[in-house]
């Protein structure tokens, strides 16, 4: 017994020990990259074009509020986290920021106080993130953004996760070497890895989290990287791997989705909505030939390589089950195809191919199959719309279905397009339903 309360008084000590050491580290900020000119000047118009790759409007903007005044919810494991005024006001927003600042805050998430911010800011990504770029975003914020005396809300979260002093450790054990590599003898591909990697964080939400929460994957070296992550309950899906989609689309159903929210596959929903909407559609087409060139190229794909035409498939394919059951009309089929027949066959077929570029397949959509069903959940209950863009400016819309069916009813339709055609992902429960209901009602 003695020498049981001898090891537990030890582990306490030196628990003490570790958690005065973290409270007193030093808070570390990043010194620049790389030199630039004293008289460096930002081209015109490339502060706002890097606002729009790192897609810092869509986090930083409320639903109705002011550009860049923070208040929108983001849901994290560990709570709701708001994000911050980031308008040029100097009591509420970063107007007092120093270039030191501001670099600080991209690369380290860490505020001029020492306060460090909740990684739900990607600065993990935002770290790789050039010295030009990191001048023009603040060049962009100090004089492009109109000035907002509006505070956000508080981020609050419950103990222990309310001890910010925590990122400190969390830092030291996720952060790597600041800076960006360049990968390949192919100045595309280094673009592509660039905007994907850094600017675009993409790893943010499409990489799984590891046992501490930093992202399990951070380059194409890394054999998670890009491998499916989950975000707001949702799935982002894999972008690496046989099954993910720059391995099966065309290199122009690829670029067709990151600019314009849809092609002949699938159409946006949930949060990719505002990265298309934000900042995808805005990218140059240099940007975006780099983007889909480096998404391809890790995925064994080289310019030039195409899918087999689906139209020839499909008019060569006799009926599977589904088609054939949906087809004939039959009065006593179950509910689920009947539900389907009643809501969801007008656009999407009873195929479950729907319309190039207008309704989104269902047969193999990744959101439909996904391991958790709570963004199909959603889409029924709710609805989605699809993003307005320069090259597609319909802001085509499904309608939502939650005032007309109850929770058996769309687990019941749910479950029915999980197991059809193609499609092979387990049930959906009345009870998973409620919660969604619950959940996006508030």
């Amino acid at each position: 017994m003695k020498t049981f309360i001898k090891i537990v008084a030890s582990l306490a000590v030196l628990g003490a020990i570790a958690l005065g050491v973290i409270i007193f580290l030093p808070v570390s900020r990043t010194a620049p990259l790389s030199a630039l000119p004293a008289d460096y000047q930002v081209p015109e118009g490339h502060g706002k074009y890097v606002m729009r790759m790192a897609d810092c409007k869509a986090c930083h903007t409320a639903e109705g509020g002011m550009p860049f005044a923070g208040g929108r919810a983001i849901e994290s494991p560990l709570g709701t986290i708001w994000s911050t005024n980031i308008t040029p006001d100097p009591e509420n927003g970063i107007g007092n920021y120093s270039l030191d600042d501001f670099r600080a805050a991209l690369y380290d998430g860490v505020e001029p106080d020492g306060t460090h911010l909740y990684p739900a800011m990607p600065y993990e990504n935002y770290r790789k993130i050039s010295e030009q770029d990191v001048r023009a975003l603040y060049d962009f914020f100090m004089h492009d953004v109109t000035p907002v005396a509006e505070k956000a809300p508080e981020t609050d979260l419950t103990f222990p996760f309310n001890q910010r002093w925590g990122l400190r450790l969390w830092n030291w054990l996720a952060l790597r070497d600041a800076g960006h590599k360049d990968l390949y003898d192919d100045a595309v591909l280094d673009r592509g890895a660039y905007l994907v990697d850094a600017l675009g964080h993409c790893a943010a939400c499409h990489s799984p989290r590891n046992a501490i929460m930093a992202q399990d994957g951070k380059n194409a070296e890394d054999s998670t990287y890009l491998a499916g992550g989950v975000i707001g309950g949702w799935l982002a899906p894999s972008l690496h791997g046989e099954n993910s989609a720059p391995a099966k689309w065309s290199e122009q159903d690829l670029r067709d989705y990151l600019s314009t929210g849809r092609n002949s596959q699938s159409a946006v929903a949930g949060e990719m909505t505002q990265v298309v909407g934000e900042s995808l559609q805005h990218a140059t087409d240099e940007d975006l030939h780099a983007m889909v060139t480096y998404l391809r190229h890790i995925n064994g794909k080289s310019p030039g390589d195409t899918v087999a035409d689906k139209g020839d498939d499909d008019a060569n394919a006799q009926p599977d089950a589904t088609t054939a059951l949906l087809a004939s009309a039959d009065p006593s089929m179950p509910l689920g195809p009947r539900l389907y027949l009643d809501n969801c066959n007008a656009c999407h077929f009873v195929n479950g191919k729907g319309a190039d570029g207008v309704f989104p397949e269902i047969d193999g959509n990744s959101l439909v199959t996904a391991d958790t069903p709570n963004g199909l959940i959603d889409v029924i209950l709710n609805g989605a719309v699809l993003p307005s863009t320069e090259k597609r400016p319909a802001r085509l819309a499904m309608p939502d279905f939650g005032h007309r069916l109850s929770d058996e009813e769309v687990a019941t339709l749910a479950t029915f397009v999980r197991q059809g055609w193609s499609n092979d992902a387990p049930v959906v429960t009345a009870k998973q339903v409620a919660a969604i209901r619950e959940k996006t009602a508030e």
